[in-house]
């Protein structure tokens, strides 16, 4: 089972290190793992998706409260939290392909950031499930690079 679980923590240094050790020990597959400072400067966000059961979840979060530098741990259940991705997809685009490309693009709502001779930059930003449809729709034109962020999410 898919969890997502935000910990908010001090911003300093082996913080990320002591976490991300704790979900590994407890036998969680970390799925996807963002960091990035908060609007206060002092915190970091931390958010994960990890794969693992029930029970071992509960202990994690216990585990992970008693933390030095955590200053508090969410487990967001199922519609409880806005989450996005962000990803950017460098795709083939031939003159023939280029402007079916930039209509899947549009279709999406996602944004052209990059265009070049022989291939295009797409920036797009939403869930999991949007994300993986657009990928699943430029895979025949040949994606050269990807970079996803992972899932970012707030409660509600």
């Amino acid at each position: 089972m898919r969890h997502t679980i935000s910990v908010l923590v001090e911003n300093k240094f082996g913080v990320l290190a002591r976490v991300s050790g704790m979900f590994s020990g407890r036998g969680f597959n970390i799925d996807t793992l963002n960091v990035a400072p908060t609007h206060d400067a002092s915190l970091s966000r931390i958010t994960a998706v990890l794969k693992g059961d029930e029970a071992q979840l509960d202990l994690c979060i216990k585990q992970l409260r008693k933390l030095v530098n955590v200053v508090d741990v969410v487990d967001f259940k199922e519609g409880q939290a806005v989450d996005r991705e962000l990803v950017l997809v460098k795709v083939r685009a031939t003159a023939q392909s280029r402007s079916e490309i930039v209509q899947i693009a549009d279709i999406f709502r996602a944004k052209i950031v990059n265009l070049a001779a022989d291939n295009l930059i797409i920036e797009l930003t939403g869930s999991d499930e949007k994300v993986d449809a657009i990928l699943a729709l430029l895979e025949p034109f040949g994606i050269l690079e990807l970079a996803r962020t992972g899932r970012l999410a707030l409660k509600r």
